[in-house]
């Protein structure tokens, strides 16, 4: 056994004999490689109290919805929202395509996850309601990490009841509809989520603008109830005849007409699986990666966004990360835009009157210190020039 009395001097120096012992800088959270340190998106703060929220107004905040309890098919998209904040290789310090560097322009913080735990359908809902009312009461944009689809019913209907009166739309980009009554006498499952939307009232029928539907479900019944709510779709079938562009300027304008702001919801099944294998319910012919991220992109800049999902992503069936990274580069592909229009002067937060989730004291203590000085985070990046 060592003495831990011995002289200092009798002890070998380990560091100094192998050259260990220099003066080597450090680094941490977003200074660090993208491989290094706690799993957050893009490796940005970790800030998960309702409290902790509403004092530091974030732009944007992550959060994950790791629930998988409504799949019909393959599961595994519980473990998407922490394979999506680890697909990447850098922080995303400058889009090229935007000439924007958005972590310099928008504070965005990972709130980690809604309290899930397994096989507890109505539970997981409610959890992720009560995660995603809380950071919308916020005032900042959430873009939800899941999960299969049915969390759309939970955490569109948060921001909706933040974002009320005002009426929210949403644009559904999916090879499914997922319109059913119900699967298999199951009313909540990924099947449904749309349905369940316009039956509860969160948001109106003519309000909903899909793209890229295919293959062979739903029946003719279901497009028939779709088409009494005042629904719009666009087939993949449009797409290949008219092409990508065309269609999403038809989405956009659908989406303006009407509601005032807009969730986005991205089943990433409406990839191709050449692309995006990773997935429940793969349906072969589908969009490709470069058209759904310029799409995200200019349907971000154009309309006033509510909110955000990405779904549907199933590490199990992904290769090298593909759907995954597919799936972090359309959040990061929002988040730019979103940067741009702070930028260029227009607001991104919400900041109308919401019904906050947190105790009269803690709001009012928020909102006195909305005028106080904030301490700056350190940036890794330079400031984006005038």
């Amino acid at each position: 056994m060592s003495d831990p009395l011995l002289p200092q001097a009798s002890r070998p120096d380990f560091a100094r004999a192998n050259g260990w012992d220099s003066p080597y800088p450090t680094f941490s959270g977003a200074s660090a490689p993208a491989y290094v340190g706690p799993v957050t998106f893009s490796q940005r703060d970790l800030v998960q109290e309702a409290e902790a929220l509403m004092h530091r107004r974030p732009d944007v905040v992550i959060v994950g919805a790791p629930f998988d309890d409504a799949v019909s098919h393959r599961p595994g998209a519980r473990f998407g929202p922490r394979a999506i904040r680890q697909a990447f290789y850098n922080h995303g310090e400058h889009s090229l395509q935007l000439d924007v560097m958005p972590f310099h322009e928008l504070d965005v913080v990972d709130a980690g996850d809604a309290d899930i735990v397994p096989a507890a359908l109505e539970r997981g809902h409610a959890m992720i309601f009560r995660k995603v009312l809380e950071v919308a009461s916020s005032g900042a944009i959430p873009i939800i990490l899941g999960g299969d689809h049915s969390i759309t019913w939970p955490a569109a209907s948060a921001v909706a009841q933040v974002r009320a009166p005002g009426s929210i739309g949403i644009v559904h980009f999916d090879a499914h509809a997922d319109t059913a009554d119900q699967d298999w006498g199951n009313l909540a499952g990924h099947g449904t989520p749309m349905r369940r939307l316009i039956e509860s009232g969160a948001v109106q029928g003519r309000n909903f603008v899909q793209v890229g539907l295919r293959g062979y479900w739903p029946a003719p019944d279901v497009f028939e109830w779709m088409r009494a709510q005042g629904m719009r779709w666009h087939l993949m079938r449009e797409i290949e005849e008219r092409g990508a562009e065309a269609v999403i300027d038809d989405a956009i304008a659908e989406a303006l007409d009407g509601p005032e702001s807009i969730y986005l919801s991205l089943d990433i099944d409406v990839l191709d699986p050449g692309m995006a294998p990773g997935t429940g319910t793969p349906e072969p012919g589908g969009m490709l990666t470069r058209e759904i991220l310029r799409a995200v992109r200019r349907i971000v800049g154009r309309v006033e966004l509510a909110a955000m999902d990405i779904v549907e992503v199933s590490p199990p069936y992904d290769h090298a990360e593909v759907t995954a990274m597919a799936a972090h580069r359309a959040a990061l592909e929002c988040i730019s835009a979103l940067a741009v229009k702070k930028r260029d002067g227009h607001p991104v937060r919400f900041e109308g009157t919401v019904v906050s989730p947190l105790p009269v004291e803690v709001v009012e203590a928020a909102e006195g210190a909305k005028g106080a000085e904030v301490p700056e985070v350190a940036e890794d990046v330079a400031p984006v020039s005038a």
